[in-house]
């Protein structure tokens, strides 16, 4: 379970059509007619909606998942440097490891995110988490999360430079069916906030979290995702509701509103409407 402490904009809609394909164009043409560019662009956009579409599959859904004994992962690395009329640099990597062995499952995922125009620095992010499970049986487990983001250009008391959180704690199936799950679990933990002046606080932090699934039929299934931090300085809640149809063969969409409250904020409550429709022919 991942908490999500990131503030989202409302009224978010992407919707992604059937991918374009193009015949190979000669070398000379593709920057200035622009068909790399736009494969390029539709196949982030495929990226990004079956990211949203992955998010129902939840592979501990049923139990302890199967996952390959050992060792395993992947990870990613991309570079870009512009000189010219701008000068930029832009690097970004991703790494995801996991370690299962028997009913203890390890996972660790890291992104960083580097840019600097004009030899100043732009972007200088760093997002990694923790994630331990084990299962007792297929109904009860442990659990154990680190997570720690950073962001090194955060310069005054209102940016947040280093958000962590580090806890454990019990989780339980409460129902376990083919056609239905769901799974509560609830921890305690230490939150350490950082700001842009340096001035940091420590607290005690309560973690709750919920994971419901409910398939109508064979084409229609609703998923309920909710996720609470409680500590002395602030209340954070995020609630993810999904109805995902498979229309067709060919056709699936997923429709979500992402719910994120900070009691701690101006504003309170923000909202995000997604859409992602994907089909083929």
């Amino acid at each position: 379970m991942t908490v999500k402490l990131r503030t989202l904009g409302a009224g978010v809609l992407a919707i992604a059509a059937a991918q374009v394909a193009f015949a190979p164009a000669a070398v000379a043409q593709v920057a200035i007619t622009g068909v790399e560019s736009v494969n390029d662009r539709i196949d982030d956009i495929n990226e990004n909606v079956a990211d949203d579409l992955a998010r129902a599959e939840d592979v501990a859904r049923f139990g302890n998942p199967e996952f390959r004994p050992g060792l395993s992962g992947s990870a990613s690395l991309g570079y870009s440097g512009k000189t010219g009329n701008n000068e930029s640099q832009d690097f970004s990597a991703g790494v995801r490891l996991r370690f299962a062995q028997g009913q203890f499952v390890q996972t660790l995922g890291a992104a960083l995110d580097f840019s600097e125009s004009n030899n100043t620095a732009t972007k200088e992010d760093v997002f990694a988490v923790y994630d331990a499970n084990y299962y007792f049986d297929q109904n009860f487990y442990a659990f154990a999360l680190a997570r720690l983001q950073t962001d090194g250009l955060a310069s005054t008391a209102d940016d947040v430079r280093r958000d962590g959180f580090l806890g454990f704690g019990p989780g339980y199936r409460v129902v376990n069916t083919p056609d239905m799950t769901w799974r509560v679990q609830a921890g305690i933990g230490v939150s350490y906030l950082q700001d842009g002046a340096r001035d940091s606080t420590t607290e005690t932090g309560y973690l709750a979290a919920s994971r419901f699934f409910y398939r109508i039929n064979d084409n229609f299934f609703v998923t309920n995702d909710t996720d609470v931090l409680k500590s002395n300085s602030a209340l954070r809640a995020n609630n993810d509701l999904g109805l995902n149809v498979k229309m067709t063969d060919t056709i699936s969409t997923r429709v979500s509103y992402l719910t994120e409250y900070n009691d701690s904020r101006a504003i309170k409550t923000d909202n995000k409407l997604g859409v992602s429709l994907v089909f083929g022919f």
